[in-house]
């Protein structure tokens, strides 16, 4: 199978690139500049990932994936929202009932609620938000969530599938970026009159991280085109989030202890990849909770 992305997906991920790494407030830029598109209709699941996995690359705050994945669902139900606003999208609970760790709370204007088997639209303003910060500096929040208006056509299983696909995007851009800075600091980082990188125990280590990340932009893009052609992909989807989970959690790890006390220091680039990577492993499930879905599915 042929993954490669088509020519307009490669341009809508080096623009998403440019703007990530020169400009000073991106969220708004992308909405400028039609990565997030007007029309929710004119990007589908592939073109999503291509902006995620750039995203992700550079550990952008940006709420990109709620944002577009409520804006598309708004749509199937017959709504409209301007591009620029944000929204998030709550799919979990703990056992008091609060939505759990809701990304960017504090900043979107509305939510997409997954209660049991139907999803509701509530405004921010309607309810009493506790403030969050996660642990890559990202804006987040808990709410109680008691009414809302009821979307037809939309489920909280295709919003989960959707979520947890662009996730795995998202840690695609992660790790991949996190394995070229890892592999750039072992060949100039010189222990004992030689590159660290020449010595076997480093060398393997990068090679084991090389070939986890190939196995997240695998299965990412098997599942993601084959939910972009509308067949089933539910072993897909909880295949990609394993990889993502397991073989991220590795390539963090492999990032730190490479760059040695480095890797350790919070105020070094590499510690944002590690926390992002950490980040994206648990959210909607790690990977024995993969496993789980992998083995009911089949």
């Amino acid at each position: 199978m042929d993954f490669t992305l088509t020519e307009t997906q490669r341009e809508l991920a080096a623009l998403t690139r440019k703007i990530v790494e020169s400009s000073d407030a991106p969220w708004a830029d992308l909405v400028k500049t039609g990565v997030v598109p007007e029309d929710p209709d004119e990007f589908g699941v592939l073109e999503h990932c291509a902006v995620l996995v750039e995203l992700g690359r550079a550990v952008a705050a940006v709420p990109y994936l709620p944002t577009t994945l409520a804006r598309t669902a708004l749509a199937m139900a017959g709504r409209h929202v301007e591009p620029g606003a944000v929204l998030s999208v709550a799919l979990a609970e703990d056992s008091t009932g609060a939505k759990t760790t809701v990304p960017f709370a504090a900043s979107a204007e509305a939510f997409l609620v997954a209660d049991d088997d139907r999803v509701f639209l509530v405004r921010a303003a309607d309810l009493d938000i506790t403030p969050q910060v996660l642990v890559d500096g990202t804006d987040a929040g808990t709410f109680r969530f008691e009414s809302g208006e009821l979307l037809e056509g939309v489920t909280p299983d295709w919003l989960t599938t959707r979520y947890t696909l662009g996730l795995c995007a998202f840690q695609l851009g992660v790790t991949e970026r996190a394995l070229e800075l890892t592999a750039a600091y072992a060949r100039t980082r010189v222990q004992f009159g030689r590159p660290i990188g020449a010595f076997q125990a480093v060398a393997q280590r990068l090679a084991d991280a090389y070939i986890d990340v190939a196995a997240i932009r695998l299965t990412l893009w098997q599942a993601a085109w084959r939910l972009s052609e509308g067949l089933p992909a539910d072993a897909e989807v909880a295949t990609a989030k394993f990889w993502a989970a397991d073989a991220g959690h590795r390539v963090a790890h492999t990032a730190v202890h490479v760059h040695g006390g480095t890797g350790i220091d919070m105020s070094h680039d590499v510690h944002r990849y590690f926390t992002a990577a950490k980040r994206a492993e648990f959210e909607l499930g790690g990977a024995t909770a993969q496993l789980l879905k992998l083995s009911a599915a089949l």
